[in-house]
């Protein structure tokens, strides 16, 4: 079974309606916000940045934002049961809630994307300090998944209104980690080209890359993506949906444990993916491995790269390449206790792809590990 490619719209006239200046922060839903903080800390080089609860006026919940280079991430526990955050825990585990987006105008971007028939999620707040006013806005995306749309531009503090600085003696040295790539959404059968269409008309993204599941399959199972990317490609949105195989595939896992649709991973890039692996793997983290027999042929595919090969193969790296360079990528293991959010690392040497050339030994890999869990 193919997928079917809807035919490209003209979207000229939309390309500037939404304009984007990168991830502004990824907000996770979990049920320790301090424990995670910990852990993002020791395991993937994070700083503390910024605290809200009780403590700042904030009643109902504990945020704890942490921060490497470009890339900032927001924990958040509900202090009672019976609410949304509780709730969505509860139904998903931890899990990323918010994809926040910076914008210069968050009020023009709310009023461009429902007029175009996005859900409001919240309608444009402006919230003050002593450090100047953040603006915020938002929508609905797949699941219970939501765009923010964050305008800081008149704001000087720490991280917006709300919160204090968080200084903690307590300070792990980088990984190396710079700014999100990309991040992943799984949606259920049927379900990429309506999420396809939303990016292009609510949002103005355009599909610039499609895979079918003769691209992504094994003997066992298949799946189905499309890579969607805003004008000046500072944000992509890869969607991927199950495709019919032998067995169940990965996008099935994660949507029974996730008990729905949501973000199945973020890509982190590097500069220097040998350290940064290295040094994750040394604080902890355990990533999938390939075959060694994988690196027997992948120059013959990939041509040469600046890279010893040796450190590539020790770490289980996988390379592929593209009409415009190549990249270097790993993929940890699941994070949490489900099967679900996992993380990829990358580093782009002039590659602006996603590892087609990789998808059937990283599947592989996939499987080998859901076989382990029994649910393949």
């Amino acid at each position: 079974m193919q997928t079917t490619v809807a035919p490209e719209k003209n979207l000229t006239e939309n390309v500037d309606f939404l304009p984007l200046g990168g991830t502004d922060y990824i907000e996770f839903y979990v049920g320790n916000a301090k424990q995670a903080a910990h852990f993002y800390k020791t395991a993937f080089g994070f700083q503390s940045l910024a605290y809200a609860g009780p403590e700042t006026g904030m009643m109902d919940r504990v945020s704890y934002v942490i921060r490497q280079n470009k890339l900032t991430f927001m924990l958040t526990t509900p202090l009672k049961t019976n609410n949304a955050i509780a709730d969505h825990i509860y139904k998903h585990g931890d899990g990323v809630r918010v994809l926040a987006l910076m914008v210069d105008d968050a009020t023009d971007a709310w009023q461009q994307t429902t007029s175009r028939g996005g859900k409001s999620y919240m309608e444009p707040t402006t919230k003050e300090d002593e450090n100047g006013k953040v603006v915020l806005s938002g929508i609905h995306t797949y699941g219970d998944t939501v765009h923010l749309f964050v305008e800081r531009k008149d704001y000087k503090g720490v991280f917006m209104p709300g919160f204090r600085k968080w200084e903690s003696s307590y300070n792990p040295s980088s990984t190396g980690l710079l700014y999100v790539d990309h991040c992943v959404g799984n949606v259920g059968w049927n379900q990429m080209n309506p999420w396809v269409k939303f990016y292009e008309e609510v949002m103005g993204f355009k599909n610039i890359l499609s895979f079918d599941d003769k691209d992504i399959s094994t003997e066992y199972s298949a799946l189905m993506s499309k890579v969607m990317s805003n004008g000046n490609g500072f944000v992509k949105f890869p969607i991927n949906e199950p495709a019919e195989g032998k067995k169940k595939s990965q996008v099935e896992e994660f949507l029974d444990f996730y008990n729905g649709e949501g973000v199945q991973h973020v890509a982190l890039a590097t500069n220097n993916i040998i350290e940064t692996v290295t040094d994750l793997q040394n604080r902890g983290i355990d990533f999938l491995k390939v075959p060694n027999s994988y690196y027997e042929t992948v120059l013959d595919r990939v041509g040469k790269i600046d890279e010893d090969l040796a450190p590539l193969s020790e770490l289980g790296i996988l390379i592929d390449k593209d009409e415009e360079g190549y990249l270097l990528q790993i993929f940890s293991k699941p994070l949490e206790d489900r099967p679900t959010l996992f993380f990829e690392i990358i580093q782009r040497k002039g590659a602006k792809s996603f590892g087609k050339g990789n998808f059937k030994a990283l599947f592989e890999a996939l499987e080998r590990e859901q076989g382990m869990r029994g649910n393949l």
